[in-house]
């Protein structure tokens, strides 16, 4: 057995420590009492809550971060490659052919999550010429872009956002090959984008003028590009939209790097208040990204300031970051788009794919940490980055295998629903508490502990009839989970394995030390879930 269980007359206490009852100190424990009948609606968010993102060089083919196992041996001396962001190293990238997203095993996982936006964006979006017509891509690019995007490709993310129950989120070309002799951008390219996506059958909901403007001359803005020209861009393209494609959103400013230490001094910033100030309140709905800093790939040349250890994966800094960066763009959004509902457009474990454990089981805290603390805050929809590519993807890119965070994802999509509930206090600052109303049951609440704590277990008191969903691992940086004492995997023909909840049988329930449990009231009878 993979677990143990310890019965009295009166209480069922259950610890779960990789899989197995772990043995700890009694004077350790700390207890929350949970009332989830009693408990307040503080908000809500978006049914599609919980999305993704897929790269725009995945779809086109063409060189994203490399993994850190991945055996391919970069040159020597590599070339600039075309499609990589100005300014980095190209040998932290490594060439993809374009994604299948017809594959059956991707489609079932992504259509698992739904209903869900997809957003197919990236700074490699910045420079992307679409190629309206059925020929094959050309060898190279036309002037002022650095990669292509065909009819073909784009009706295989549009099919494919049909399948699994997406809507799709993007954003547009602003290099030099859409815009006119005096340097103002241009809808030239974006008019036969938009053309062809509704003559596919297709649709965008929401989409970004560029891709995070904050680093504009890296994604592949003029040199000098400022507020200014933004604004002056924008004007066009906001004008362009609503002529064409009004039912689309206007997500925006987009920015990121911004009340962290994620952007070094060399890299020009152009700041989301500058952008704010010169475009006034144009956005439906503001967006940012959100990294809590850069992965090991970029950390070694952007100062001893930026990165993290595997150490603190845990740290109550670390699982708060998500919480400041929201705090930074909400107080922009307030000043200069109050009242405008927010999207996190793109975010992950680190910038720059990912460190060496996003794709373990360390990184579920964070992941389901995150969902649990901008929920609460407010904010509508989070975009994880990325679907399936490099370290921080939920499914190995090779494969499709999915990874601890899919995982996380499927229970979140199973349990928690759209209306968020106040859980009351924790009684410790590693012990964090989240609350939803349950998923299709009405009246019912949904909890989720995440002990982060390295050595204390935690305590709550509940109510009677709750399930209790708890995901352990063998080690915190394995690649798999367990859920109540099983590990998750594919079955035959890639089905997915039922996620059973099991009884909690008494009134206490003991939660180990790295840990995350979702425990489901089904009959809680919350006024706020009716």
């Amino acid at each position: 057995m993979r677990f143990a269980k310890k019965f009295s007359s009166w209480t069922l206490e259950v610890v779960w420590m990789a899989g197995s009852l772990c043995a700890v100190s009694f004077a350790q424990t700390q207890t929350a009492t949970i009332t989830p009948g009693a408990m307040a609606r503080v908000g809500s968010v978006s049914d599609r809550f919980q999305s993704y993102n897929i790269e725009t060089v995945e779809v086109t083919g063409g060189r994203f971060w490399r993994p850190y196992a991945s055996k391919v041996v970069p040159a020597a001396t590599p070339k600039q490659a075309a499609n990589t962001p100005g300014g980095i190293n190209p040998a932290l990238f490594e060439y993809r052919p374009p994604i299948d997203l017809s594959n059956p095993r991707l489609r079932k996982l992504a259509a698992a999550l739904g209903p869900a936006y997809v957003r197919v964006s990236g700074t490699w979006m910045n420079s992307t010429y679409f190629q309206d017509s059925d020929e094959p891509a050309p060898a190279k690019p036309p002037a002022g872009f650095n990669s292509v995007l065909t009819r073909a490709e784009w009706k295989g993310v549009i099919d494919f956002a049909h399948a699994v129950n997406a809507e799709i989120v993007t954003s547009f070309a602003i290099s030099s090959g859409t815009r006119d002799a005096d340097g103002v951008w241009t809808p030239k390219v974006a008019q036969n984008f938009m053309g062809y996506t509704k003559s596919a059958g297709g649709s965008i909901a929401a989409a970004e003028f560029m891709n995070e403007p904050t680093f504009a001359e890296m994604g592949g803005a003029p040199k000098g590009y400022d507020g200014q020209a933004y604004a002056r861009d924008f004007a066009v393209f906001h004008a362009w939209v609503k002529a064409n494609a009004p039912e689309m959103k206007i997500l925006g400013p987009g920015g990121v790097g911004e009340g962290t230490a994620l952007a070094p001094a060399f890299m020009h910033l152009l700041s989301s208040e500058d952008i704010l100030k010169a475009t006034g309140p144009v956005f439906d709905i503001f967006s940012y990204h959100s990294y809590g800093t850069v992965s090991q790939r970029c950390a070694a040349a952007m100062g001893p300031a930026m990165g993290t250890t595997e150490d603190a994966a845990l740290s109550a800094d670390w699982l708060s970051r998500a919480v400041s960066a929201e705090a930074f763009y909400a107080a922009l959004r307030d000043r200069f788009e109050p009242g405008k509902p927010m999207w996190n457009t793109e975010t992950g474990q680190a910038a720059c794919g990912g460190d060496r454990w996003a794709a373990t089981f360390i990184d579920t805290f964070r992941y389901l940490n995150q969902l649990g603390s901008l929920a609460r805050a407010g904010v509508q929809v989070q975009m994880h980055n990325t679907l399936n590519a490099s370290d921080y993807g939920l499914l190995d890119e090779k494969t499709y295998e999915p990874r601890p965070d899919y995982w996380a994802a499927l229970l979140w999509r199973k349990l928690m629903g759209t209306t968020v509930l106040d859980p009351g206090p924790s009684p410790s600052v590693n012990l964090h508490l989240y609350a939803h109303c349950l998923r299709n049951q009405p009246g019912g609440v949904a909890l989720l502990a995440i002990n982060a704590d390295k050595g204390a277990r935690q305590t709550l008191r509940i109510p009677a009839g709750s399930e209790r969903y708890t995901m352990t691992s063998a080690s915190l940086t394995a690649p798999t989970v367990d859920l109540n004492g099983k590990q998750l995997e594919l079955g035959t023909d890639d089905a997915l394995p039922v996620l059973a909840g099991a009884e909690v049988r008494g009134r206490k329930l003991t939660i180990a030390p790295e840990s995350i449990t979702f425990l489901a009231f089904p009959k809680a009878d919350n006024a706020s879930c009716k």
